[in-house]
């Protein structure tokens, strides 16, 4: 039987590969801020993870570990909404969400 902190480990390697593997493939810029979100909870699984095993091993509850992880969070979340809000706003001013030049090399 596989303990909860191996599955958390393999739950966060699976994020971080679908992240991966969803940033390389897909050109759309929303679908590449969606892949960098799930690749960053995977790293935040990681971390919870390490922590785990560090108070499982008996070595304490350390609250900063939490703490880090809770910012961080944060700035994720807040990070996300200025990459949309700049999405939006490129999408007002040129009429599309691509980020290629050649629809913008004809305009000058």
């Amino acid at each position: 039987m596989i303990d909860a902190t191996t599955l958390f480990g393999l739950c966060a390697a699976v994020l971080i590969g679908l992240g991966l593997y969803g940033f390389i493939v897909n050109p759309q810029p929303l679908r590449k801020i969606l892949a960098f979100n799930l690749i960053g909870n995977g790293v935040f699984l990681v971390c919870a993870v390490i922590a785990r095993r560090g108070t499982a091993a008996g070595l304490g509850g350390d609250p900063v570990p939490q703490a880090l992880l809770i910012t961080a969070i944060v700035v994720a979340f807040a990070a996300s909404a200025l990459a949309v809000a700049l999405l939006l706003r490129l999408y007002e001013e040129t009429g599309d969400a691509a980020l290629t030049t050649e629809s913008s090399a004809g305009d000058h």
